[in-house]
Order: C-alpha cells, then sequence, then structure tokens
C-alpha cells in the first residue's frame, strides 16, 4: 500500500505489542539478509535472478511501507503514552531508522551483484566468457 491509495486503519495504543513485534521481526529478517549477501558479495555467480529479484521486491515494498509504522507511532505519542509506552516508541522509531537503513543496504547490494548472477554469466557467449576470465573481469 502507498501513501495514496488507501486510508490505513490505524491501531489504538494497545496494539503496541503487536506492531513492536512486527518491526523487530522485519529488522532481524532484513539483517539476515544482509549477511547472505554480504557473503556472496565477492562471488554473486553463488546467486541466481530470481532470488535477488525477490529480495528486492520485498525489501523495496517494505522501505516504502515504512512511512505506515512511522506514522502510526507519531500518532500514538500524540496520544499521552505511559512512561513505559513512550520508551517502547522511541526505541521502536530507533528500530525503524535501523531498517531503513539496512533495506536500502540489501537493495544497494541486489543492484551491485545483478550483472553477475549465475543467470547472466549462463547467457554470456563461451568465448566472451573465456576472455572476461583470462583479463581477470572475472573471477573463478
Amino acid at each position: 500500500m502507498t501513501e495514496s491509495n488507501q486510508t490505513p486503519n490505524w491501531q489504538p495504543i494497545d496494539f503496541l505489542p503487536q506492531i513492536a513485534e512486527m518491526i523487530d521481526g522485519m529488522l532481524t529478517s532484513a539483517q539476515n539478509i544482509h549477511g547472505n549477501l554480504m557473503q556472496a558479495r565477492t562471488k554473486p555467480h553463488v546467486m541466481d535472478d530470481y532470488t535477488l529479484g525477490r529480495v528486492r521486491e520485498v525489501h523495496g515494498t517494505q522501505l516504502n511501507d515504512l512511512w505506515l509504522y512511522e506514522e502510526q507511532l507519531s500518532r500514538w505519542t500524540k496520544d499521552s503514552p505511559t512512561e513505559r509506552q513512550r520508551s517502547e516508541i522511541g526505541r521502536l522509531t530507533d528500530q525503524l531508522s535501523a531498517l531503513r537503513q539496512v533495506l536500502t543496504l540489501c537493495l544497494t547490494l541486489t543492484d551491485e551483484m545483478k550483472d553477475g548472477t549465475i543467470d547472466q554469466i549462463l547467457a554470456e557467449d563461451d568465448v566472451e566468457l573465456a576472455i572476461e576470465f583470462l583479463m581477470g573481469k572475472r573471477k573463478p
């Protein structure tokens, strides 16, 4: 959902634990994906087009939808939360900031690796691939 196509169903502050679980879960998942992408960064040939495309799709959607969580937290902040709730809202605001950063890093890595996937290598002409390898443009 984008800002323009539907009105969100804003939740009461009692929904804070569920929102916290969602944000924390998304951050943990994005950090795990980021770690995997970092491991594959020097050898993008271990990745395929579908997997990188799926990461781009999911992380791009999550990145575009972060405004919903930010707005929900902002609304709760204005509703005179308890000190404990205010503390949790602050923590989640920090988590959203970290999530935005990790999602952006994942998208950058997928773009960086997209031309070196196994699918891209298999689509190349054998002679051109051999020349790239011999000239040091491709690593084994």
